[in-house]
């Protein structure tokens, strides 16, 4: 409905960073609140989840950055190029859709990896994209920056207030609890309904301005190296990663829930997280081509995802 929505311009397309600004600072918030205060304390700190998805995370960095650091691609680009093949687009979409197809119960397991891809997966990228940089002062600033952009994330801010509700057996009461139900009760169709309209964007800009569309495209070679493989690692590898990480920590002998390990391998099996181009605008990376990551990941995923839930519900 959004994509047809953008296409038809029923919705005009300066209205989608208007939708966008409401799910990522409003609605998703509010959705995750609600899941860590109602959510019992001992899943949110599940250690075994924690233990299988860090470093499948981890090993996606290393092994894209082996892959696609060159003389042509940097460390600024390959680092945030590794975040964008390891950093899926769960809050945004995975959240929605994994509570539309599995219920609430999947708010423990999935807390956990925004938590890690927000906090470790995304630092140690930004921490890795500054080794082109010879001056110690520069380092330090972009870092200063990248921390400054984080903090000022609200959804992990929601996540750990919700954990404090749900430690000390906290409620919202009366008006305030229903004004964030109903927000929180809006992130699922509005994010999806955005995610459509944010697909059917490019190809609109591209309509509009054909000479624009042309200067910003990427050769050939650039194309299959630069996005279309670190595109079908985010979404074949890292879920195939994260699956057999966790069988064999079952195997031996972590107490790892099957059914959170189905929460994850769907986490992992989503696309890129759409908030890696804004970190690649800010520290001057190659923007356009962590968006095309991002929308060949976000396609593909239509059918690459729908295939995960299949084989594994």
């Amino acid at each position: 409905m959004g994509y047809l929505a953008a296409r038809r311009r029923l919705l005009p397309i300066a209205a989608i960073s208007g939708l966008n600004a409401y799910v990522l600072f409003f609605a998703l918030p509010c959705m995750l609140f609600r899941f860590g205060a109602s959510t019992p304390i001992a899943q949110l700190l599940d250690a075994s989840v924690f233990i299988v998805y860090l470093p499948c995370a981890l090993l996606m960095v290393g092994l894209t950055i082996s892959l696609t650091l060159s003389r042509k691609t940097n460390w600024n680009n390959a680092a945030l190029g590794a975040l964008v093949a390891a950093f899926p687009n769960t809050g945004f979409m995975g959240m929605p859709m994994l509570v539309a197809l599995l219920g609430a119960k999947v708010a423990g397991p999935t807390i956990i990896t925004i938590t890690i891809d927000m906090v470790i997966t995304t630092s140690l990228c930004v921490a890795l994209s500054r080794l082109d940089a010879a001056d110690e002062h520069g380092v330090a600033v972009a870092l200063g920056k990248a921390l400054r952009g984080m903090a000022s994330n609200p959804m992990p801010w929601a996540i750990l207030l919700g954990t404090a509700f749900s430690a000390l057996n906290l409620e919202l009461i009366g008006s305030v609890g229903k004004t964030v139900e109903l927000l929180g009760l809006s992130a699922s169709p509005v994010a999806l309904f955005t995610i459509g309209a944010v697909l059917a964007r490019s190809s609109v800009h591209a309509e509009q301005n054909p000479s624009t569309a042309r200067a910003h495209r990427l050769p050939r070679s650039a194309s299959k190296r630069d996005f279309w493989l670190v595109a079908l690692l985010k979404l074949f590898l890292h879920p195939l990663l994260v699956l057999l990480a966790g069988i064999s920590a079952i195997q031996l002998g972590v107490p790892l829930d099957p059914f959170a390990l189905k929460v994850i391998v769907l986490v992992a099996a989503l696309p890129s997280a759409s908030n890696v181009a804004l970190l690649a605008e800010r520290f001057e990376a190659d923007t356009a081509r962590i968006a095309r990551i991002i929308l060949v990941s976000t396609a593909l995923a239509f059918f690459t995802f729908s295939g995960a839930v299949a084989l594994l519900t």
